[in-house]
């Protein structure tokens, strides 16, 4: 990355299923993807149990002693549900919070395979960085071709206008996980002129966390 600046990247969040799906290939990626971030002194932040890729990714950060950080509605550990989670454990009342805390203690973000709700995150992240809500980068890992439909619909969305060049720019992709992390570093956010004018009003909490209870 001879000749590009760098950002310093200490944690990222990582929204993945908690099924581990059909192909043994997205395993061995989730279980990759925490041994490359453990290689490179890069801790986890996810949403907490052990179930599907979700445990195979903490697993091998913290089997290579980097902190992982579980935030996981209490609603999920009534009867252990998803399991315990590997390294310390954040409980918050609802998703929209556990989203909010996952932007705020987290440098950059990576989709693995998943459901709704990996797709959800990782649209809402999407969504808030085009509304320069935050600035982090954004990035899913095309495991065996998995994200294919859906970054070719996000480019058909981009040729009929209702994403424009610039937003698109947002989501970046890669084939492995060393490539994806390094993109990750190598980001420079552009944000759009208008939207960067936003007002966003802090909360009455202590951090003066975003208020982030729209919905987009």
């Amino acid at each position: 990355m001879e000749g590009v600046s760098v950002r310093k990247i200490k944690k990222i969040c990582v929204f993945c299923g908690a099924n581990s799906g059909k192909d043994v290939a997205f395993v061995n990626a989730a279980f990759h993807l925490g041994e490359v971030l453990g290689k490179r002194k890069i801790d986890l932040v996810y949403g907490g149990g052990k179930l599907g890729l979700m445990g195979c990714v903490s697993t091998a950060v913290a089997q290579h002693e980097r902190q992982v950080l579980g935030i996981i509605p209490s609603a999920f550990t009534v009867n252990n549900l998803v399991g315990e989670t590997c390294g310390k454990e954040i409980k918050v009342a609802t998703m929209q919070e556990r989203l909010v805390m996952m932007m705020e203690l987290s440098d950059a973000f990576i989709a693995l395979p998943g459901g709704f709700g990996t797709l959800e995150e990782l649209f809402q992240m999407i969504s808030w960085a085009q509304l320069s809500i935050h600035n982090k980068p954004i990035g899913v890992l095309n495991i065996n071709g998995f994200f294919k439909g859906l970054l070719s619909f996000v480019d058909h969305a981009v040729k009929q206008e209702f994403i424009t060049p610039r937003a698109r720019k947002i989501l970046i992709s890669a084939t492995t996980a060393d490539e994806l992390v390094d993109k990750l570093q190598a980001f420079r956010f552009e944000s759009d002129p208008a939207l960067s004018k936003l007002k966003w009003s802090p909360s009455s909490s202590q951090k003066e966390k975003l208020d982030l209870t729209l919905r987009l």
